[in-house]
């Protein structure tokens, strides 16, 4: 009987188009994070022109162009870093952006699962620094 379902799954994706859909694994954690947690300052380019940018004391930085002021490398654990926000980093100045990883925490976990909300913390920043290496000027 499961069988006979799939079939009919198979036959009405290819009638209705919806091969086309966009499945997980096709989406783009790092991009939607980006989008709704950076965007609005760093710009949905990235570079800087967000529309929060002009309210801020401190200019926002082009995330576009880490590779070329590294040496060519991407700065993967500053960013880090400079994302997670929960050490403080006198190397780096004041700090002028949320403190994603505390922002990226599940609240509904128990205390218990502590290094569960930790893993999904490191995901989440870790989509982030993917996303953000794959804009980078060439």
């Amino acid at each position: 009987m499961a069988k006979i379902g799939v079939k009919w799954l198979m036959l009405a994706n290819l009638a209705f188009g919806l091969d086309t859909a966009a499945w997980p694994q096709n989406a783009d954690f790092g991009k939607s994070l980006f989008v709704t947690s950076c965007a609005s300052c760093h710009g949905i380019d990235g570079k800087g022109k967000g529309p929060l940018s002009e309210q801020l004391k401190v200019a926002t930085p082009d995330l576009t162009v880490l590779v070329k002021k590294n040496g060519g490398v991407f700065p993967v654990r500053a960013v880090y870093e400079v994302i997670d926000g929960r050490k403080e980093y006198v190397a780096y100045g004041t700090r002028n952006m949320p403190v994603w990883g505390d922002l990226y925490t599940p609240l509904q976990l128990p205390l218990s699962h502590r290094y569960t909300g930790e893993a999904v913390v490191r995901t989440r920043i870790l989509a982030l620094i993917d996303y953000l290496n794959h804009i980078q000027e060439k």
